[in-house]
């Protein structure tokens, strides 16, 4: 297995998101994170993202849907039918909620560990 996190610029990203996963051709775990003011915060959106892939590939939740479905949250935010602060993986129709939810459960934990204060952390994801 080869797991292959990247930093990038935000607006290299597949839509918009801070962080994204998903498998290459080569079957390839990738994940992509937006650069962000301080490495830790980088670090724990890649953490985010790696515990919900690795939960998701466990439970069957196929990463088609989940793009297909943080696309559409996406474009109805844009439209102003969600917070500019909410996650996609939050609502209650994402198809992986569970496994978005412990996730940022782990993530927090993290930051703590780490002493990253969660607010300005969130507001710095909020905002790019």
């Amino acid at each position: 297995m080869k797991i292959i996190i990247e930093t990038i610029p935000h607006c290299d990203h597949r839509y918009e998101t801070v962080g994204d996963w998903y498998v290459d051709q080569d079957g390839n775990w990738r994940i992509k994170v937006s650069k962000m003011s301080d490495w830790r915060r980088e670090i724990l959106v890649a953490i985010h993202e790696l515990t919900e892939m690795t939960l998701c590939a466990n439970d069957g939740v196929d990463e088609n849907a989940i793009t297909e479905f943080d696309k559409a949250f996406e474009k109805e935010r844009a439209e102003g039918m969600h917070s500019p602060s909410a996650e996609p993986g939050d609502d209650p129709d994402a198809p992986y909620r569970v496994q978005h939810f412990v996730a940022t459960n782990i993530e927090r934990t993290l930051a703590r560990e780490l002493n990253v204060n969660w607010e300005d952390y969130d507001n710095e994801v909020s905002s790019l």
